[in-house]
């Protein structure tokens, strides 16, 4: 799967290393009053994966993360008081990170199709392996787009996204 989602390392890391020049009064920036802090935006982008590849998939690898109940506690989606610090943030996107990178090493083409229910949450909840990769890649990669647009309007150095 690796080769599929080449890409992937790569936008994690140019996440991972705008964090890193950021100061916490400029993660606590909003775009807009309604919408969440930028730490709110980049926690909730690694906590989504730990619910997707982890919670949704019914795989291993979400209690080496700080989201150990990603289905019900994620930041933004359910937690703005639990303000994360830039180093917690990459802490955060390294320790999930490690499971997208568990998913792309283990499922291969064949394993994708794998029919994945949750009758708990409903008599027709099911996905497939295969769904929920995309899903989690396509989420990083329109937050991460999210972000540089915040980044760009705050005069803050952006993501080089396309320069891979």
């Amino acid at each position: 799967m690796r080769v599929a989602f080449s890409a992937w390392p790569y936008f994690n890391a140019q996440m991972r290393d705008a964090v890193s020049r950021l100061t916490d009064e400029q993660l606590a920036r909003q775009p807009s009053p309604e919408r969440w802090p930028m730490w709110a935006t980049i926690g909730h982008v690694a906590c989504q994966r730990v619910y997707g590849l982890c919670d949704q998939a019914k795989e291993p690898g979400a209690d080496t993360t700080p989201f150990t109940n990603a289905a019900f506690n994620c930041p933004g989606d359910d937690d703005l008081e639990h303000v994360f610090s830039g180093q917690q943030l990459i802490d955060a996107l390294d320790s999930t990170f490690a499971i997208v990178e568990d998913r792309l090493d283990r499922w291969t083409i064949d394993t994708l199709a794998h029919e994945i229910r949750h009758p708990e949450w409903g008599p027709d909840a099911t996905s497939t392996r295969g769904a929920i990769l995309q899903r989690a890649f396509a989420h990083d990669v329109s937050h991460a787009t999210e972000l540089n647009e915040m980044l760009g309007r705050w005069g803050l150095p952006q993501m080089a996204l396309w320069d891979w």
